[in-house]
């Protein structure tokens, strides 16, 4: 038999009622030189009864695993495959008849490149196309590489594939963004701007899972810098406080359960290896006296300026005056944790680094994305900044910087900006996003820290 070019491979759990449509339209190509595979994941509905009509096909392999997930589901469709090319369809999708011709077309032109993937239908549940994704032109407008190609519908090399030893299964997520992160440095990839696939977005889409997604980015950023990160120190975790022009005097020793306000941010960044230093500064000596009780060697606490605390001052001004101190040589990165975002986790905190350096970028923030719509006044009237038509982008998402956190190069302070030109963002969990202005967010706080309403 002759070797096909491409493999594509279907993976079902539980996914049985839209897997007919998605083989289908496999065998609907405008390509003849492919094999698919067919993997059930120990499925309890129909999955394997609906695989099993294609078994005469002789293009067609039927396979069945336990639960193992989809990254280890991925390696198994390598091992596998006797395509060059390779691709995934996700059981609840639908590619156009011409995915396969395109993109293997585009590969074969273009022989440095790794991977190809394309634009793409939203559809609802019952298949209705309601959108239409278009991702910007990699290299030429998306110059930041925090947005990688899809994990489905992406046709990629097997030879690349084989050569960084597959997808790693210990997350269960993310393989698009694992992929990318371990080529990005040698192999290019593209996109092609037509929309060849339909992807169905409905309650049980892996994508749905925000915290799930979020954790294995984290992990996934974490180990792509890992070797990088020694070259970017010191790494120093900064808490500013001050004694007025907060809605209370000294708002760092406001009680948060049994802690301080103070006491929360201390221990987050002090629970995380990746500080050389931790320094607090303040403008009331009281605060030097409740770092007493901590041990850590790198704790420290600077005496902030009565007039480097008004709200008005740059907060970049008290910084550079403690990277004279901490880092003369401003050769590495900075990290405001602000006390007043108490839920702030030290995960989070470190993973605002991870991306900072992950994108080779000279600030680091952490954002939510609007979900409600924005307009602004034009000549001829009200104009929506967060466009929601039919024809989409990656560029049409607007985004809040919660003020949380920040993490910055030294080199960008030395010149006296808090920001550099090039900030890269990551998403905020949302249990982490609570940021207190006044005595209702401290009382809400407390809430949720004690469960308790004592009014």
């Amino acid at each position: 038999m002759e070797e096909p070019l491409v493999t594509v491979y279907i993976p079902s759990s539980n996914y049985g009622k839209f897997l007919t449509e998605a083989i289908e339209s496999v065998l609907r190509q405008n390509f003849m030189s492919w094999e698919l595979i067919l993997i059930d994941e120990s499925s309890e509905d129909n999955s394997w009864e609906i695989m099993n009509y294609y078994k005469n096909d002789n293009r067609v392999s039927i396979y069945q695993t336990e639960k193992i997930g989809l990254p280890s589901v991925a390696n198994f469709a390598i091992s596998k495959s006797r395509g060059k090319y390779i691709i995934r369809l996700d059981a609840d999708d639908i590619f156009d008849e011409n995915i396969l011709l395109v993109l293997s077309n585009y590969l074969n032109l273009n022989e440095k490149i790794a991977l190809v993937f394309p634009d793409y239908f939203l559809m609802d549940e019952q298949g209705v196309v309601y959108a239409q994704e278009r991702r910007q032109a990699i290299y030429f407008n998306n110059h930041l590489i925090d947005a990688p190609p899809n994990g489905a519908c992406t046709l990629i090399r097997k030879s690349v594939l084989d050569e960084i030893g597959g997808y790693r299964a210990d997350l269960g997520a993310q393989d698009g963004f694992d992929l990318w992160s371990k080529i990005r440095e040698k192999y290019k990839s593209a996109n092609v701007n037509v929309p060849l696939f339909y992807y169905r977005r409905h309650g049980d889409n892996l994508t749905e899972r925000k915290s799930f997604i979020l954790n294995a980015r984290r992990v996934i950023k974490k180990d792509s810098i890992a070797k990088n990160l020694n070259q970017s120190r010191p790494i120093l975790g900064i808490i500013l406080c001050r004694r007025n022009y907060d809605h209370v005097l000294d708002l760092w020793s406001q009680s948060l359960g049994e802690k301080s306000l103070l006491d929360v941010a201390i221990e987050r960044c002090l629970n995380s290896n990746i500080f050389d230093k931790v320094i607090v500064a303040s403008d009331n000596l009281e605060t030097e006296n409740s770092l007493k009780k901590y041990t850590d060697p790198r704790l420290n606490f600077f005496e902030r300026r009565t007039v480097d605390t008004i709200r008005s001052r740059p907060v970049s001004e008290s910084i550079s005056e403690i990277l004279e101190r901490f880092d003369p040589n401003f050769s590495g990165i900075s990290v405001l944790s602000i006390l007043q975002a108490p839920f702030l986790s030290k995960g989070t905190i470190e993973e605002v680094i991870y991306s900072l350096l992950y994108n080779d970028s000279d600030t680091s923030i952490l954002v939510k994305e609007v979900e409600t719509d924005l307009f602004e006044r034009t000549p001829y009237g009200l104009m929506q900044l967060n466009y929601k038509g039919v024809l989409r982008t990656d560029f049409d998402s607007l985004y809040i910087d919660t003020k949380t956190c920040i993490a910055t190069k030294n080199s960008i302070l030395k010149s006296g900006a808090l920001t550099g030109s090039k900030v890269v963002s990551t998403l905020i969990p949302e249990k982490e996003n609570l940021y207190i202005r006044n005595a209702r967010d401290l009382k809400i706080a407390n809430i949720l820290i004690t469960g308790r309403n004592d009014d």
